[in-house]
């Protein structure tokens, strides 16, 4: 059975990236897909090889399987592999095929007959309309938030890039074997656009928002992917965030901290809660104000926020002042300089 070079299928080097192979694809697919060749069963059979190569490059954990085995495949397999298909399957393989595959021999002995088709197979021209379409990818696009929007929630509008298949050349990128003077030759089009998106309550660093029907443009009249925001909260001046809790350091005066009494501590959302200070307490306890922290995105309720105690000293004391402290410092006994 003859080794398949996805790498040369696409025209693309073994060291391309994700992204050089995802328009490598799509400039070939758009060139053979079968719809802009009807009839032609060579484009026909073209296409049906580029999306092999897709389906294996564009997947990490077959491009890597794909990798190691090489041009020397057969090796791991054993000379069985170059046998015949047979009504049982494929002699001296593991896999058992059928004659409606849209994969070759090659794909279907090292992935298996179910790979990329989510463990079904279409029969008939079904099948041939199903390798016809293919879903749009996503679009994976970053969005920084402050700890305040993560707290609150709320409605943010964006600017983000669509891309349209050309209307002039359909995609094809050429007109009468010249290029599309409206899309350039790329058979695509970008554009600004703005969305609202909702952000939900309680979102973090690495929380994505999925945007229905944003992504990418499908081949063959399929539907659009989508567009995925990932959420980046900003560090804040004051909170310090851990999952669902937060913490702060709010300042109580030395006579609060010594006698006791009242003191506010800020909350993400405006608000202040009143704390109560006992006499006598220490400089940097932390005192725990159960459910103000961060909504939790998914489930009820908030985190904690752990308020430290910071006790400030007084300045520019008065005369009756230092008097005062000096007679504190006189009873319990303490040096002065």
């Amino acid at each position: 059975m003859e080794y398949k070079d996805y790498y040369k299928l696409l025209g693309v080097t073994k060291s391309a990236s994700a992204d050089d192979i995802k328009k490598a694809f799509r400039k070939l697919a758009r060139k053979y897909h079968p719809d802009v060749n009807p009839g032609d069963k060579k484009a026909e059979e073209k296409f049906k090889e580029i999306n092999e190569a897709y389906e294996v490059l564009s997947d990490t954990d077959k491009r890597r399987k794909y990798d190691t085995l090489g041009p020397n495949w057969m090796d791991q397999f054993g000379a069985g592999t170059a046998g015949r298909r047979t009504t049982g399957g494929f002699r001296g393989s593991p896999f058992n095929f059928d004659t409606t595959s849209n994969f070759s021999d090659f794909f279907e002995t090292l992935f298996g007959n179910a790979a990329g088709t989510g463990g079904m197979r279409s029969t008939g021209a079904r099948a041939d309309n199903d390798f016809r379409r293919r879903v749009g990818d996503n679009i994976e696009q970053p969005v920084e938030v402050t700890l305040q929007e993560a707290y609150v929630g709320g409605t943010r509008t964006f600017n983000v890039q669509a891309t349209e298949t050309c209307p002039i050349c359909r995609g094809l990128g050429e007109i009468n074997g010249k290029p599309c003077a409206n899309c350039g030759g790329q058979g695509q089009l970008t554009r600004n656009k703005r969305i609202q998106v909702k952000i939900p309550a309680g979102v973090d660093t690495g929380s994505k928002i999925r945007v229905a029907g944003e992504g990418q443009p499908g081949i063959g009249g399929a539907p659009r992917g989508d567009l995925f925001l990932v959420i980046s909260v900003k560090p804040d001046a004051v909170y310090e965030r851990k999952g669902d809790d937060l913490s702060l350091d709010f300042e109580v005066d030395l006579v609060t901290a010594m006698l006791g009494g009242e003191a506010p501590v800020p909350l993400l959302d405006g608000r202040k809660v009143t704390l109560s200070i006992p006499p006598e307490t220490q400089n940097g306890r932390v005192f725990r104000l159960a459910g103000e922290g961060m909504p939790r995105l998914r489930g009820e309720g908030h985190g904690n926020l752990f308020a430290r105690m910071k006790v400030v000293l007084p300045t520019h004391l008065t005369e009756q002042e230092r008097a005062l402290f000096e007679q504190l410092a006189s009873t319990r006994g303490a040096t002065l300089v």
